[in-house]
């Protein structure tokens, strides 16, 4: 693996293409690349919230579905017709997370907002995609509910993007496409904040394990390499 796709070196990430106001139907929508990797983020707004939450006084919800088209892979995906799978229900809970965390609910309104992230071509890093078109797609639909004064005051408290990095006889790398991600040792997701907070990290030791050292040297660069990835959001908006 000391060669990468495209020539990159190890705290590269790939090349990274959003394209703003992709449909024109929903509220916000995005269309995301990492690399190869393609992802249709949108945003719709529904003026009610799930059952459970009736009664709480006007407070909103952000939630979020995820899914992989047929021909995204190369050996063709089934559709989730009845019954989604493990993998995509940890996926869409992961982005609905990542997304709530940075949302005040309470400026919301009693209003709900869906994210669905379909993945077009899929080359690993799906999730990390999603999660960072998905914040895209929340933000417009956010300014669209803002300047149809459905909403007053801007609930979003902070902007959110997602990396993944592997660990590969010992040495790091970022932003794992499908290949890559394959044979690495470690895989590991981080989602933060603009203001370098921590969201959530998900880490997993395919074949051996590793140290709080490694540890926290992948956070540095995902650290690092997620500063690249906020700039693109933010050309995004302007």
């Amino acid at each position: 693996m000391s060669l990468r796709s495209h020539g990159r070196t190890a705290s590269q990430p790939r090349a990274i293409k959003i394209t703003p106001k992709y449909l024109k139907n929903p509220m916000g929508s995005v269309l995301i690349e990492y690399g190869e990797t393609k992802v249709l983020c949108s945003a719709s707004v529904e003026d009610s919230v799930p059952n459970w939450m009736r009664g709480t006084r006007g407070q909103g919800w952000v939630t979020a579905e995820y899914s992989l088209l047929p021909a995204s892979t190369q050996d063709r995906s089934r559709r989730e017709r009845q019954h989604l799978s493990g993998r995509t229900q940890e996926i869409q809970r992961l982005i609905g997370r990542s997304l709530r965390s940075i949302v005040d609910m309470k400026l919301l309104g009693e209003r709900t907002i869906i994210i669905d992230c379909d993945v077009i071509q899929a080359d690993g890093g799906t999730r990390t995609a999603s999660i960072t078109g998905g914040y895209v797609a929340l933000k417009l639909a956010i300014e669209a509910l803002i300047k149809q004064n459905k909403i007053r005051n801007n609930p979003l408290r902070d902007s959110v993007a997602a990396i993944s990095l592997g660990l590969f006889e010992d040495q790091i790398f970022v932003d794992l496409d499908y290949q890559e991600d394959q044979k690495a040792d470690v895989d590991l997701n981080v989602v933060m904040t603009a203001s370098g907070q921590l969201l959530e990290i998900q880490g997993t030791a395919e074949k051996r394990p590793y140290t709080r050292e490694q540890l926290n040297k992948m956070l540095d660069l995902a650290s690092d390499a997620l500063k690249e990835v906020f700039d693109e959001q933010n050309a995004a908006f302007a």
